[in-house]
């Protein structure tokens, strides 16, 4: 038999300095470790066998640890020893068990996650493909203004169908374009919530066969932006370039460029080609994900000429502040414009067929309509010069060219329209 370890006091135990490894007795196979400043309690036992380098089956032996010395007294270290070797007899293996319980232990947690918890990382991974700050921004409003007052504090495995509807009803119909909009943000953070194993079963936010038949659809009657006619361009640009500052500039470099808000307030110098007239807006501040070219005409060469070239800021027509604007600039220019001339007794800058003061998105709409009505380019030269994309996915697919040149031409007879010059600017 294997001889027994000598049973040492808590007395003997607190005079072991050096280290290595000693046997304390009382249980079989329970040392103290020593190394360096610190000490510790380990259990050696047998489970089960293993075949050695000369093929013989031998005892399989492995250390359990049972704590550090002295935080766990030497009682403490042999009672953990007894149970665990108890265990063992049982036909248990205590560290198995100890890993199981831990995994356990992790799955309760994370199935314990709020709603409020899943959504904040959803709308930081969100946050990482959108294009703009605003989206994020949105994401993050419309959840904490409607949804986390009624769901964010509820573990996502106890938010049900109810709960969701709860939050919908209120503004399904009073607010619907909202409401569609955060029923699919909130089944985005339950789809994450599915993902990470945090509950299980159908997603309560999914539209078809669950939330559909109760709250039902909602017609919505879509409007396009209120634009101006084309008719009216020239004299809204007059009034325009009366105003000073940045923003009307932004807003005047807009119009005569066709393209979207947010690329003319994010442009930055660096983005201009002066030698070839070009400025190339690359793809990740693009709708469509692609780089987009666009000939200056004359005009807007020399309103990008005369603006000051500022220190401390790359944008072009950067905020009081150096940085970029809000996309309230141009709603201000255009609102204070309209209320100028309704106060000097004008109708102001409306939309005839909305009744509508104009946007600034509307403008698109404003030259399409011209490119349209009063010149011969062909489609495909309209479309690229407000960067749509083709609906034709064959013909988009073989189409190569993005035509800057035509639409050089195209550009430069918008922006002669626009000054007022309709006669060199009429059909061609």
């Amino acid at each position: 038999m294997p001889k027994k370890a000598k049973e040492l006091s808590a007395r003997g135990v607190a005079k072991i300095k050096s280290q290595g490894r000693y046997a304390v007795g009382g249980v079989d196979g329970l040392h103290l470790q020593v190394m360096g400043c610190s000490r510790s309690w380990v259990l050696r036992v047998a489970v089960g066998t293993r075949i050695n380098s000369q093929g013989r089956s031998v005892l399989h032996r492995r250390d359990m640890g049972l704590g550090s010395y002295p935080e766990v007294s030497l009682a403490e270290a042999r009672e953990k020893a007894r149970q665990m070797r108890q265990m063992l007899r049982d036909g248990i293996d205590p560290i198995v068990q100890k890993q199981q319980e831990c995994e356990a232990a992790r799955i309760q947690q994370a199935k314990s996650k709020t709603f409020e918890e899943c959504a904040r990382v959803v709308i930081a991974n969100k946050s990482r493909e959108f294009k703009s700050p605003k989206h994020a921004a949105t994401w993050r409003s419309t959840l904490e203004n409607y949804a986390f007052p009624v769901i964010g504090n509820k573990p996502v495995k106890t938010v049900t169908r109810a709960d969701i509807v709860a939050v919908l009803e209120p503004i399904w119909e009073s607010k619907n374009d909202t409401a569609s909009k955060l029923r699919c943000r909130i089944e985005a953070v339950f789809d994450y919530a599915k993902a990470m194993e945090y509950l299980e079963g159908d997603n309560p936010a999914a539209w078809k066969g669950t939330l559909e038949p109760i709250l039902g659809r909602i017609k919505r009657n879509k409007q396009s932006q209120p634009a101006l006619p084309y008719s009216e361009i020239g004299s809204f640009i007059t009034e325009l370039r009366k105003r000073t500052g940045i923003a009307p500039r932004a807003l005047e470099f807009l119009i005569l460029s066709a393209v979207r808000m947010n690329e003319v307030l994010g442009a930055t110098w660096d983005e201009f080609d002066m030698q070839s007239k070009v400025w190339t807006i690359p793809a990740e501040r693009m709708k469509g994900g692609r780089p987009h070219r666009v000939p200056l005409s004359e005009a807007t060469f020399n309103l990008l000429q005369a603006l000051p070239r500022i220190v401390g800021t790359d944008y072009v027509f950067p905020s009081p502040g150096n940085g970029k604007f809000s996309d309230i600039v141009f709603y201000n220019v255009i609102r204070r414009m309209h209320q100028a001339a309704i106060d000097e007794g004008q109708k102001g800058f409306l939309d005839p067929k909305q009744n509508k003061i104009i946007t600034t998105h509307g403008f698109r709409s404003t030259f399409r309509d011209w490119a349209a009505e009063q010149t011969h380019y062909p489609r495909q030269v309209c479309e690229h010069a407000l960067a749509h994309k083709l609906p034709d996915a064959v013909e988009a697919a073989y189409l190569r060219t993005d035509y800057l040149d035509k639409r050089a031409s195209l550009m430069q007879k918008w922006a002669t329209f626009c000054e007022g010059s309709q006669n060199e600017a009429g059909r061609t």
